[in-house]
């Protein structure tokens, strides 16, 4: 269903991008960011998905300063090489990654033409969504899976300039439970929804796949976005 295209962020980096569109006139846009598996099957699976239920659908690669063409599986060894991408991709000086995230919502905005744009992140994606939510410009609304770290006391210091959905496990050894709760206090504004999963219950290729909180997650993200991309 989709095709890749280049985006180039505001300090003239070239990084590519997944592209899905929808069969007819856009509702609006969605910028999906990976996990630390690069834009794997399975993300461009989520992004066809989205373009399927009427919006623009751009997956950046977002690892690609640090390393180009990452298309992982969900191995032990795969797990640490994608974690040594991300260490790399966070380490980089600011603005860093967020300005190839930038060009996505901006090129989103234009395919949509001229829609509003929601973005969407798993695991590591989830907690750029948090930052993107809080930081960048041109978004009408923010999911985040499972966002690893951004229940930290730093990354919860941040104010969402665009409403925000959070999607949690209470298996999930990653994110303790404890700090979600701090999360949630923190931010009463956002909508943060506890399932009884684990980490990555959203992806069908993953163990921890749960298909009853990946149901439920998706009809609330569905509907989190036709309120405020509509």
């Amino acid at each position: 269903m989709g095709h890749i295209i280049n985006l180039t962020a505001a300090d003239g980096f070239t990084l590519p991008a997944y592209v899905a569109a929808p069969a007819g006139q856009p509702k609006g846009a969605v910028v999906v960011l990976q996990e630390i598996f690069g834009v794997n099957s399975h993300i461009r699976a989520v992004a066809d998905g989205y373009a399927a239920a009427g919006y623009w659908a751009v997956a950046p690669a977002t690892f690609h300063r640090a390393q180009a063409g990452v298309d992982l599986g969900y191995t032990e060894a795969e797990m640490g090489t994608g974690f040594g991408f991300k260490t790399a991709v966070d380490a980089l000086p600011a603005p860093g990654v967020m300005q190839d995230i930038q060009a996505a919502i901006d090129y989103a905005r234009a395919g949509a033409t001229g829609g509003k744009v929601g973005i969407v992140g798993y695991c590591w994606g989830g907690l750029l969504t948090w930052r993107s939510a809080c930081a960048l410009s041109g978004l009408s609304a923010a999911v985040c899976y499972y966002g690893g770290g951004m229940t930290t006391a730093e990354e919860s210091a941040r104010q969402p300039s665009c409403p925000v959905l959070a999607h949690f496990g209470n298996q999930d050894h990653w994110i303790p439970l404890d700090t979600v709760e701090a999360f949630k206090l923190a931010h009463p504004e956002v909508q943060v929804h506890i399932y009884e999963a684990n980490h990555g219950f959203n992806c069908d290729q993953r163990g921890s796949y749960n298909e009853a909180a990946a149901k439920l997650a998706l009809e609330r993200t569905h509907a989190f976005f036709a309120k405020h991309l509509g």
